[in-house]
């Protein structure tokens, strides 16, 4: 097996990086979804006008993870969107960090959540933001590990499907 190589992504990885969004998503969650909502959300979050959109914003941050030049995890950092209280202080989200099942207790979690960390941190952010499925108690326990403490519930939307999440936040700085 090759080493893992950690990196930001170029504009030439955007097309992979979509696909292992999609793959990812559905090797996770896929089993959940009439195939209606998924391939709605699945347009919607990795076509044309998602990922690619965010990847060519500057508020965005990404970071892959692969190994003999496939990718095999990636992390996608930026503004907030979750419905949050306005309480002055400032906001990131980690919006997703998804991993391939095969490579799942590889050591890819924790350099892609020290990477995150370190660009709120270099951000000057007060505060980071995550939402996590209301059954992922896996990712749950990951999050509380690093900090993360529930602050509130979120309705995420899969086509025309809510699912019950719960809002994370780690304070970053007073």
């Amino acid at each position: 097996m090759s080493d893992i190589v950690f990196r930001t992504p170029t504009p030439a990885d955007l097309p992979a990086l979509c696909e292992l969004g999609r793959q990812t998503f559905i090797e996770t969650f896929g089993h959940l979804y009439a195939k209606h909502d998924l391939d709605h959300f699945l347009v919607t979050v990795f076509g044309p006008d998602g990922m690619p959109v965010e990847f060519a914003d500057p508020a965005y941050a990404f970071r892959i993870a692969e190994t003999d030049g496939q990718m095999v995890a990636y992390c996608k950092l930026g503004p907030p969107y979750l419905p949050v209280e306005d309480d002055g202080r400032s906001k990131c989200e980690l919006r997703q960090l998804y991993i391939l099942k095969a490579w799942h207790g590889r050591g890819i979690a924790q350099p892609m959540m020290a990477w995150a960390l370190e660009w709120a941190n270099a951000g000057g952010w007060q505060d980071m933001y995550l939402t996590v499925w209301s059954e992922n108690y896996r990712a749950q326990k990951v999050y509380e590990n690093y900090g993360f403490e529930k602050v509130g519930d979120y309705r995420f939307m899969v086509g025309e499907q809510a699912d019950h999440d719960f809002i994370y936040r780690k304070v970053l700085r007073s």
